[in-house]
Parts: C-alpha cells; structure tokens; sequence
C-alpha cells in the first residue's frame, strides 16, 4: 500500500504554502510542495482561484487545513452572525477540496493578523458568548463532517489585541464545548512566545488537539533556527501518543526545499 501524503513515522506532516517559495505563484508553490511529499496548508480561500486549487487536487495535491471563515468574530452578535455565515461558505469550499479541518481564531484578523476589534479586557460575558459560538461552529462542523480548528496566538510579537489568544484559553474553549468537532489548532510557535513549557502544554491538551503547528522562535522559520528543540517536542508527541499532523506554518530562512527537509527531519522519530 502506497503511505498517505506526507507520512512521517507516527504523523502526517503539512507545509503553510502561503509562507514558502514566495517568489513563485500559488499553484506552482503546491506542485513543489506535493513534490516534496507534504500535504499543503492555505489561509483564505478568498485569496484563491478555487478552481485552479481543484484541479491541483486532482493532480494529487493533498489539502490539509484552511482558514474556516472570512468575517467575524466570537462574541457580538453582528460578528458572530458573520462568522457563521462565513463558516458556511468555508465549509462547501474545503468540501470540493477536501480539506478536513477548518480554522478560526478569537476574533477576525486583518491583512496584517491585527484584530478587526482590539480587546485589552475579556469579561465573564465574553467568555459564555464566545463558548456559545463555538458550540454552533462545532454543530456546523458536524453537520457537515469538518472539524473545526482554534488556534492559539501571541499577543506579546503578531497578534496584540487579539482576545482568547493564548493556548490555555483556547483549550478552555475548546474542552467546555467538548465535541469532536471542535478541536485545538496547537500552535507551538505562539505557545512559546507566549507561554512556554511546551511538552507539557501538549500533554494537557492532547485530548483536544486537532492539529499542531510549528515554527522556531525567533524569526518563525523552520526548525532548528531558533530555541526550540523540536526533535526533543517529536519523541515526546510520539511518547505521549500523538498521531495526527504537524502543519510547518513558517517562513524559509534558505532554500525552501531545504527548510522543509529540516521541518522533516525534525519530525523524523527514530
């Protein structure tokens, strides 16, 4: 039997084609990535030709997540009725691509990954409204057979202002609603700007986690880079069980064939 599209050891590895070989259009960036035997990660399908990513598809492309709205927010009621209509129109797109998990963060970003809508302060309210959304988000999820993904951020380096940001608070989101389809979008570069520990932060939330991002700190470029030791994280994930994808949401510090086979050869467990 040939191995799944970026099968390594107990994981299935991904690569962001929005962050590498950015000197070359979007579906030239795919072809070499699924040359490079990773699945292939896109941020807003709005940005894309949909059709052109279909016929990628049927050349053997394989999609692993995407951006799961293009408005919206997690707590007012005008931003949430955006959000979740939004969400629908995500859902029929990752249907003709076939991209299993969906994306979202605690409120909607700009082109810059700003909040639309700054929050210093998260109240009690904020909190029973954002969990709210989520269980729609995740009935929508199952209604449809997707799972939807929220992902951590730094407030500290990228996303200042952005509210629910950091993995504790999403998994405290994720685990209250407890459905199958909502999970966490584990990334481990915000996590470590932001929060450190990672090993043990993955062991918290293993039960939730629907994927794992990574990248090295500082820079947010490929593992071995920065301060992280990834192949340390690898073996602990593998250990503790893990088998699902590590998605390389990073920019190349090289040649980008060379930074996915160092992304590689950090998830390569012996």
């Amino acid at each position: 039997m040939t191995p799944a599209r970026g099968a390594c050891g107990p994981f299935t590895l991904a690569v962001c084609a929005e962050m590498v070989f950015r000197d070359l259009p979007v579906a030239e960036r795919i072809r070499r990535l699924t040359a490079l035997d990773v699945q292939v990660e896109i941020w807003d399908w709005t940005k894309h030709d949909v059709d052109e990513l279909v016929a990628l598809r049927d050349e053997g492309a394989v999609f692993s997540s995407m951006t799961g709205y293009v408005r919206g927010g997690l707590v007012e009621p005008e931003a949430v009725a955006e959000l979740l209509a939004t969400a629908e129109e995500s859902v029929a797109v990752a249907a003709r691509l076939g991209i299993p998990r969906l994306n979202l963060h605690g409120t909607g970003l700009d082109g810059d990954g700003l909040p639309v809508v700054p929050v210093e302060t998260v109240t009690p309210a904020m909190w029973d409204a954002a969990r709210a959304t989520l269980a729609r988000v995740a009935a929508l999820g199952e209604a449809h057979g997707v799972v939807f993904v929220l992902e951590n951020l730094n407030l500290e380096v990228d996303h200042p202002g952005v509210p629910f940001a950091s993995a504790a608070d999403c998994l405290a989101l994720v685990s209250a609603v407890d459905s199958p389809h909502l999970r966490l979008m584990l990334d481990l570069y915000h996590a470590q700007i932001g929060e450190g520990n990672l090993v043990e932060l993955c062991r918290r939330a293993l039960p939730w986690i629907g994927e794992i991002q990574v990248a090295d700190v500082p820079g947010r470029r490929e593992p071995g880079t920065g301060e992280i030791a990834y192949p340390f994280v690898a073996r602990a994930l593998a250990e503790m069980g893990y088998t699902g994808t590590i998605g390389l949401e990073a920019f190349a510090s090289r040649d980008p064939t060379e930074a996915v086979g160092a992304f590689r050869a950090a998830f390569t467990v012996a």
